[in-house]
């Protein structure tokens, strides 16, 4: 996946017209674009109060929610953060309510059995089809996605191609040392955020880890906050230490930490923009914690060297576990990103970008991943699930995925549902039904359901669980 981390950019005023979304899908090659965004009927009614209500936005997945509902609707969030709030607020709106299929170039509504069947055909008759996204439901949805890419031997993959997957590679390279975010809590008194800015994309992180009293820390007082980025973020401001390293150069700094963690010199005045006694006192800093957590985010597994920067910051913490006891724990962005790999490697070995054609699971990066595979126009049907890789893909593989059948399975519309050719809704869980992700620190927890789903709308789960049954009967496959 290409960065652009460190890349000048030059921004200059003009007078012509913006370009709408509708001339960009155009120009990416959708020929008709009709939707038909509905928003949810509210009603009033029962008013209750749902407790201990598990958000399911990002991987923290803060599970002390207090939800107040008066009927289906959510009048109240307690204990979330803006976007969670704004997320369970208004749940109803920009939905997919029906199944549409297109006929002639537009969208045509259907049945959910005709939709389904238009899905299994289209995978079936596929000679290498894609399975994509799946961080934004639950593990069980995820488990039907692996076996319906066993089935019609082609890919399934997650987002964590383009966020984490360089660190489920370093892993499996070099191992890792991880911590839950209770030990983190009650033991922790050196927290380092690296190459992420939680105040704003992980905004309850920083009360939940750093703020918040444990067993053994006090609080705040007791505890010291290193920020490691390119630039300094609001999550800098509240920060002890902030150390500005420059961008692609994180793999220096960390082979100059380990250095100073061996008793090697460093030579030069500066490593990575970063003074040497600036070095020198942060390796001190992590020598004598009793307790340090590094949480790292895409700012160095999508940046320099990517992979090799994660391999280098476990090399690290397992060094420092020599002097004192410390760990790692990554700050993934989907609720159930974490969940996906982890049903990915229990099924298949391999964390993402798992490859079917030849019967057994194998991955290989950079040909079996997302990006490469549209890009390369490898694959010749698509099927997504809660995901829009349009909005997030390159333009080249996004020009493919327009070429080819894409089936989406979503709660709302989205850029990738213009080039749907076949849309099926899907419910939200954690707000709509139940189901199970796992959290950044690999924690399991069960989400709760706390309104009805739209009248047909089924859980991702329940979706695939009837597009894989039906695959069955096309290929005339019978499990003992």
């Amino acid at each position: 996946m290409p960065h652009l981390k460190g890349v000048k950019v030059f921004v200059e005023s003009t007078d012509e017209p913006l370009t709408t979304l509708v001339d960009v899908l155009k120009l990416l090659g959708v020929k008709h674009l009709n939707t038909y965004v509905e928003d949810i009927p509210l009603k009033s009614g029962e008013k209750r109060v749902v407790e201990n209500v598990v958000c399911p936005f990002c991987g923290d997945l803060c599970d002390h929610l207090v939800i107040e509902v008066d009927g289906n609707r959510i009048v109240k969030n307690v204990g979330g953060c803006a976007i969670s709030s704004a997320k369970f607020l208004n749940y109803h709106k920009h939905r997919i309510l029906k199944p549409y299929v297109r006929e002639e170039g537009k969208l045509v509504e259907v049945s959910l059995d005709k939709a389904l069947d238009k899905a299994a055909d289209i995978l079936v008759s596929s000679k290498y089809p894609l399975i994509f996204g799946l961080s934004n439901t639950d593990v069980e949805a995820n488990r039907y996605a692996i076996e319906l890419a066993e089935l019609t031997h082609g890919v399934v993959d997650n987002t964590s191609v383009f966020c984490h997957g360089p660190t489920a590679l370093a892993v499996q390279e070099v191992g890792t040392v991880r911590c839950t975010f209770g030990v983190a809590i009650n033991l922790a008194d050196l927290v380092i955020f690296w190459g992420c800015n939680p105040l704003e994309a992980h905004v309850n992180h920083i009360a939940r880890t750093v703020l918040r009293e444990g067993r053994f820390i006090k609080g705040r007082k007791e505890r010291k906050v290193v920020v490691v980025d390119v630039r300094r973020t609001p999550t800098a401001n509240l920060a002890d230490m902030f150390i500005q390293v420059e961008p692609g150069r994180d793999y220096e700094l960390l082979t100059a930490l380990r250095m100073v963690i061996k008793d090697l010199d460093i030579e030069t005045p500066t490593v990575a923009g970063v003074p040497r006694e600036k070095v020198l006192e942060l390796a001190e800093m992590m020598k004598t914690a009793r307790y340090g957590v590094i949480f790292f985010g895409v700012g160095l597994t999508m940046s320099g060297v990517k992979y090799k920067n994660l391999v280098a910051v476990i090399r690290l913490v397992q060094e420092l576990n020599e002097w004192t006891k410390f760990a790692i724990i990554p700050m993934r962005g989907h609720y159930n990103v974490a969940g996906a790999n982890q049903v990915s490697l229990w099924i298949t070995d391999y964390p993402y970008a798992v490859d079917y054609s030849r019967g057994f699971p194998r991955m290989i990066i950079g040909v079996t991943s997302t990006t490469d595979l549209l890009a390369n126009g490898d694959v010749d049907a698509a099927l997504i699930i809660a995901s829009d890789p349009v909005a997030h893909l390159p333009r080249k593989a996004v020009e493919h995925l327009s070429k080819i059948p894409v089936v989406v399975i979503d709660a709302k519309w989205s850029l990738t549902t213009a080039f749907a050719d076949v849309i099926i809704p899907g419910a939200y869980v954690g707000i709509e039904c139940e189901g199970t992700a796992y959290r950044m620190d690999e924690v399991a927890i069960r989400l709760k359901k706390v309104v009805d789903p739209p009248v047909g709308v089924l859980p991702d789960s329940e979706v695939l669980k009837r597009l894989v049954e039906k695959v069955k009967a096309r290929l005339g496959v019978v499990y003992e």
